[in-house]
């Protein structure tokens, strides 16, 4: 577990920039989703920047991502599915 990387204070901020980040997301209580901004989370603490704000930032960056990935996701399957051009006409 990470409780060993990091000192108390670090740890606190850590869950507090989850939380805020996950409060008032759609789905933001979904473990998948925690998981993926924990992630980010814990990789900006490692970095060195451990203030809530940096880490609430990283969060929201990881959010974003998520956001466009399903976004991407959506617009794929929305995408009816057309041959190429060439094998049309052949």
């Amino acid at each position: 577990m990470i409780e060993g990387d990091f000192d108390r204070w670090t740890l606190a901020n850590m869950d507090a920039a989850l939380d805020e980040v996950c409060r008032n997301v759609p789905r933001g209580e979904e473990h998948a989703v925690r998981k993926r901004i924990a992630r980010q989370i814990i990789k900006c603490a490692k970095s060195g920047r451990t203030d809530l704000s940096e880490l609430t930032a990283a969060g929201q960056r990881a959010l974003i991502e998520i956001a466009a990935s399903n976004n991407a996701g959506s617009i794929r399957a929305q995408t009816p599915h057309r041959e190429p051009r060439a094998a049309r006409s052949a």
